[in-house]
């Protein structure tokens, strides 16, 4: 019987098949760093215009 390493190695050299493993590893840490990039920009956009507007309430009810 051949095992499943066997077949694997043969499968690679045959048909000169990469092991492509490590590119989704560098894909996923591309893809967290601009989640990353869009939640900063996200969350300083709208914090500035929460705090313009939590002060205009501020204001309104302090009077």
């Amino acid at each position: 019987m051949m095992t499943y390493e066997f077949l694997t190695a043969w499968a690679q050299a045959r048909f000169n098949i990469e092991d492509d493993r490590g590119a989704s590893l560098v894909e996923y840490a591309l893809l967290v760093a601009l989640i990353a990039v869009v939640c900063i920009a996200a969350v300083s956009l709208l914090g500035s215009n929460a705090s313009t507007k939590f002060d205009s309430i501020a204001t309104t009810v302090g009077s």
